[in-house]
């Protein structure tokens, strides 16, 4: 269950870009203390969530059943 990013929360598109740009904003705000390894790990996060809940999304689940 912790890998499924089929489930129901992540259907609407504004969750999944809303989760990327809460990343992104971490690895900005830990950049900005400079704390360059938290800003590896949470851009390593950031583009594995691109990766999961864009590219690799599966679409079809995404639809309302009729």
């Amino acid at each position: 269950m912790l890998n499924d990013r089929d489930i129901k929360f992540f259907r609407p598109l504004w969750r999944r870009v809303a989760v990327i740009v809460l990343c992104l904003g971490l690895a900005i705000w830990e950049w900005s203390n400079g704390n360059t390894l938290w800003v590896g790990i949470t851009l390593a996060i950031t583009a594995y969530g691109i990766w999961v809940l864009f590219v690799d999304f599966d679409k079809s689940k995404n639809k309302p059943k009729d």
